[in-house]
């Protein structure tokens, strides 16, 4: 059974490339937070600004690693898949594709594990339960 994704797009700007004129590798960790940001939009009809502010959790990474597999280039329309291939008790670890929409040409693919803190102290917490019931929407268990 393959997993329910969340999927976001993204258009390269002229800021994220480089002078080879192909994006400047840090800026899809960019996209990525992007996709995050928009999954608590979409699907919970939060933005992430009040999920800090309001709820007082933040997820700020801990762990990345990426795989570059095809430049992306200025214009090129990215789509972001996004699906939990980890959910613990004070962190979830989420896997993004970057696709080209062009030609569906699988870019970049990345892991990013955040740890749930308290935004008051900014020290670990468990993960809220209508928090975790979201990233299990998208579990690739």
């Amino acid at each position: 059974m393959t997993p329910r994704e969340f999927v976001a797009e993204v258009k390269v700007r002229f800021a994220d490339v480089d002078h080879a004129r192909i994006v400047y590798y840090p800026r899809f960790f960019h996209y990525f937070h992007i996709a995050f940001e928009e999954l608590f939009e979409r699907e919970m009809g939060m933005k992430y600004p009040e999920v800090i502010d309001g709820d007082h959790v933040g997820f700020p990474a801990v762990k990345t690693e990426a795989e570059y597999r095809s430049p992306v280039r200025l214009g090129e329309v990215l789509r972001i898949r996004v699906t939990c291939s980890r959910l613990g008790s004070r962190s979830v670890t989420l896997h993004y594709r970057a696709e080209r929409v062009k030609d569906g040409v699988l870019c970049t693919e990345a892991r990013v594990t955040t740890a749930c803190v308290d935004m008051r102290t900014f020290t670990s917490q468990v993960i809220p339960e209508k928090y975790r019931e979201l990233f299990a929407r998208f579990s690739e268990a």
